[in-house]
């Protein structure tokens, strides 16, 4: 491979990242139905046709935005490399954090529930989503376990499905209390009544 074709790699990569910065950050914006392809197009300084080049359809680019907002905060999640209720500590942290982040929060929610039916183009998306937080999260509870900070009688695959459903519920009743319910500080609560240790 020559320099010239790994830069242009390179080049293809760089853009493909920054429309799906653009594209997250007009979704948390204006929501998905709100947001246009050459709205983002323009925001990222290329023509409607360039942005197709990468994502078809708008389908395939919010897709790509699901998964790249996942990297996103997983990453983020991972800083520092924290385990057991560090890591659990964490998870209250992103509900903080998407607490401002109304649009992608509710584009997540909406396809979530969208996504149950086994045709939907999420589908596969968000049933392997699932099973990788919850096993994640099981990991963090067993590891607080180990810590001798998980109270006796706290299964750790069944805590872990409880809060990832928890996270998600807080979700929706936050956005139907117009961002009113504060949703780290119940996931806060939930978690430390299952710990022998402050949060």
């Amino acid at each position: 491979m020559t320099g010239d074709t790994r830069r242009g790699y390179a080049k293809g990569r760089a853009k493909r990242v920054e429309i799906l910065d653009q594209a997250m950050a007009l979704f948390g914006e204006v929501g998905y139905r709100g947001a246009s392809l050459r709205l983002i197009a323009t925001r990222c300084g290329i023509s409607h046709p360039g942005l197709l080049h990468h994502f078809p359809t708008k389908q395939s680019l919010l897709l790509a935005v699901l998964e790249h907002r996942d990297e996103v905060d997983g990453a983020w999640l991972a800083v520092g490399g924290p385990t057991g209720v560090d890591r659990l500590r964490r998870l209250v942290d992103l509900a903080a954090l998407n607490a401002r982040r109304r649009g992608i929060v509710e584009l997540f929610s909406v396809l979530a529930a969208e996504a149950t039916s086994t045709g939907h183009p999420a589908h596969t998306y968000f049933v392997e989503r699932y099973r990788n937080s919850v096993r994640t999260t099981a990991v963090s509870y067993e590891e607080a376990r180990d810590e001798g900070a998980l109270r006796t009688g706290i299964a750790p695959g069944e805590a872990a499905q409880q809060l990832i459903g928890l996270m998600d519920g807080l979700q929706t009743q936050w956005l139907l209390s117009d961002c009113a319910t504060d949703m780290a500080g119940v996931l806060r609560a939930h978690v430390q009544a299952q710990l022998t240790v402050e949060l």
